[in-house]
């Protein structure tokens, strides 16, 4: 393998053809790739070394955010649960990429030789967390926004609608269903009716999450006053914050994922296209852009919420003295 291996044995999705990525026949992926004019679109190679430090930094970074969450209890509400939820799904990309990068790097180096069928098993482990990683984002961005528009717009009966208990059987559901359908869309990667639904299931999911914005933005401004001559204004702060902390989070999830999912729209509109081809040959740069996604999501979170700064601050101080 070499740096452009990557684009051959990271997500089935990623590639432009409808071939298996691996054959039993020989050790070396099976594919075949479409030709550019490498002068027109040359390909961006990026160090192994750059995806397994952005790896290893997000995944410090996320279970940083779980650990906060767990060890302060000013922090257990519905909302941080799915939070916390989000983080398990960026820590999915950071392990998968982590995972990947090492055994690439071995592989190079010559430490290690895989077998055809353990490639194949271990792409199909590393596509699954990702697709899980993706389907999960979106769902538990989608919860949170149904939770945030509870919480403006339900106030008084929130604590009635959004039970502990609902969050966790939320949760377990959207998990469950996560794992289900990412191995159901690895299995059956080469059916176009797989992309269709995943591409559908990202817009219906932002057009939802994006009316409830909608509705919550404009409503809470109309009822402003109202709601201060109540003495809520507080709440309604606190609701608010929360709501544009979530729409920071979509619009970054949207930004670093969108080349991914236009990707999935070329294959299906365009696949001999050279200008697509072109596209596709970005493919390290995508992967970039989704391995930053986890990245960023934790400083958003330490940003915007003042309790989980001081508690990440504390676990942080306490690992150093620790390590030291």
């Amino acid at each position: 393998m070499n740096d452009t291996s990557r684009h051959q044995t990271t997500m089935k999705y990623m590639e432009y053809h409808p071939l298996p990525i691996y054959s039993t026949q020989n050790t070396t992926p099976n594919i075949s790739m479409p030709e550019y004019n490498a002068t027109e679109c040359a390909t961006i190679l990026i160090p192994q070394e750059l995806f397994l430090t952005l790896g290893l930094v997000s995944l410090v970074e996320n279970i940083l955010v779980v650990l906060a969450i767990i060890k302060n209890r000013n922090l257990h509400s519905p909302m941080y649960y799915f939070i916390c939820c989000l983080a398990v799904s960026d820590m999915l990309v950071s392990v998968s990429n982590v995972v990947e990068t090492m055994f690439m790097l071995l592989h190079d180096n010559g430490l290690l030789m895989m077998m055809p069928n353990m490639m194949k098993n271990l792409d199909n482990v590393i596509d699954i967390m990702i697709c899980s990683s993706v389907v999960s984002s979106l769902s538990f961005l989608s919860t949170i926004a149904a939770d945030r528009y509870i919480t403006i717009f339900y106030a008084l009966r929130y604590h009635s609608i959004m039970t502990t208990q609902r969050a966790v059987c939320i949760i377990v559901v959207v998990w469950l269903a996560s794992v289900t359908a990412s191995t159901f869309f690895i299995f059956y990667y080469t059916n176009n009716a797989v992309i269709i639904c995943l591409v559908t299931f990202f817009f219906i999911t932002l057009v939802f999450t994006a009316v409830l914005y909608m509705h919550m933005f404009i409503l809470a401004h109309v009822h402003s006053r109202r709601i201060m001559a109540f003495h809520k204004s507080r709440r309604q702060a606190m609701s608010m914050k929360g709501a544009i902390t979530l729409t920071i989070l979509l619009g970054v999830f949207i930004i670093c994922w969108a080349p991914f999912f236009l990707h999935l729209i070329l294959i299906l509109t365009c696949p001999q296209n050279p200008h697509c081809k072109c596209f596709f040959s970005h493919f390290n740069l995508f992967l970039i852009l989704i391995i930053c996604n986890s990245l960023i999501d934790p400083l958003i979170y330490a940003y915007r919420s003042q309790e989980l700064r001081k508690t990440l601050k504390e676990l942080v101080l306490c690992s150093w003295c620790f390590v030291m």
